[in-house]
């Protein structure tokens, strides 16, 4: 079953460029079949790096004239390289591609923003549109529900929240957002194979990981502190490694689509905390895998970190999709005051919230409300649909 994703008016836009797509995102997230949805019953050839054989003919093709190489390719006018990454040359060869200005478009698809970008930053640079694909937003998916109607408003969940929504946002919140997650039958088995097979695959493959061991006690111990800030040191002392290690751990796992930070924000250092990050599960599901923990209980004790999580990543996702035209941050001052989330869009306009899930009330920090001239809005789980 494929569930559309706002992602394809995107793509469709950039399809339209004369520009190559780089399409980024993490294993399973829906990459290859978004793509495959857009350009059905169109003439593409399909290359995937993982597949020695794909690798091999592109390499061969590569040795050719930009031309004649098209031609031994098959002469397709669209051309989609999934897995860009696993060929450190795959940048080099499109690059050549695209500067004979031959009349084929070029797609270009990973599940590690590492090497990548790190190839396309320079010989693609001002030759691509990019896109990150993230997991599902529950947006997606709710609208793709059988149950689902338009008729729910906002005020009609704050006075009765209906039981399909309910059961659909603790799957959600528990098993998290990956496309096959969300419809498999098998959700357990299919997260905790994800988690065990694919989740730490880019990364040892790059190469940078001496001992997969401790970057999955690094996972461990983040799932444990996922929405609070993290301090490096400690990290290094729990696992017995240096600080630049877990930098460079920490960097492989944001890179690999797996966490994401939140700064804090600050203008005033002595009374505002300003260098400390929070550290966020682009996927709760992820979260849980790692540390066994898929009860769909809603009172289970750990309820109020999962959907802080859920719902900072619902807006990193959106802003993931919309070119992070946003900035997003946390708040806390030295005296203890704290504010979960800040929004602030490119023209310099500011929102913050507070992220509770019972319906509480809340108090803006008194010191935010003066520096930043903004009152903080209540998201509890009425208000799901609208983040």
């Amino acid at each position: 079953m494929y569930i559309k994703r706002n992602a394809e008016d995107v793509v469709v836009r950039y399809l339209k460029s004369n520009k190559i797509v780089l399409v980024f995102g993490a294993r399973q997230v829906g990459k290859t079949t978004l793509i495959k949805q857009i350009l059905k019953r169109k003439g593409v050839l399909f290359l995937n790096l993982d597949n020695e054989s794909d690798k091999q003919r592109l390499i061969s093709s590569s040795s050719l004239p930009p031309q004649d190489a098209i031609k031994a390719l098959g002469g397709h006018k669209i051309i989609v390289i999934d897995e860009a990454q696993r060929l450190s040359e795959t940048a080099r060869i499109v690059k050549g591609w695209y500067d004979a200005q031959l009349p084929v478009k070029m797609i270009l698809l990973g599940s590690s923003s590492l090497n990548l970008l790190n190839q396309s930053a320079e010989a693609l640079t001002g030759r691509n549109e990019k896109l990150f694909l993230p997991p599902l937003l529950f947006s997606e998916i709710i609208t793709n529900q059988s149950w689902y109607s338009d008729v729910y408003s906002n005020e009609k969940l704050e006075k009765n929240f209906p039981p399909q929504l309910q059961e659909l946002l603790l799957q959600t919140l528990v098993f998290g957002m990956y496309p096959e997650t969300v419809t498999t039958t098998d959700k357990p088995g299919y997260l905790l194979n994800l988690v065990s097979d694919y989740l730490l695959k880019d990364i040892l493959q790059i190469g940078l990981v001496k001992d997969p061991d401790t970057i999955k006690r690094l996972l461990t111990l983040l799932a444990y502190q996922a929405g609070s800030e993290v301090s490096v040191n400690e990290l290094a002392n729990s696992l017995r490694i240096s600080r630049i290690t877990v930098d460079r751990y920490l960097d492989l796992l944001e890179q690999t689509f797996v966490i994401f930070r939140l700064p804090a924000l600050s203008t005033n250092q002595r009374k505002e905390i300003s260098k400390n990050n929070k550290i966020y599960f682009w996927d709760t599901g992820i979260r849980n895998a790692l540390l066994g923990e898929l009860s769909l209980n809603p009172l289970r004790s750990d309820i109020g970190i999962l959907w802080e999580n859920w719902v900072v990543a619902e807006f990193a996702k959106e802003n993931m999709l919309s070119g992070m035209k946003k900035k997003l941050y946390f708040w806390r001052s030295r005296a203890g005051g704290e504010v979960d989330l800040v929004v602030k869009n490119s023209e310099g306009t500011m929102a913050a919230y507070e992220i509770k899930w019972g319906n509480k009330k809340i108090t803006t920090p008194r010191l935010f409300k003066e520096k930043y001239s903004t009152q903080a809005k209540l998201i509890d789980r009425s208000h799901l649909l609208f983040i």
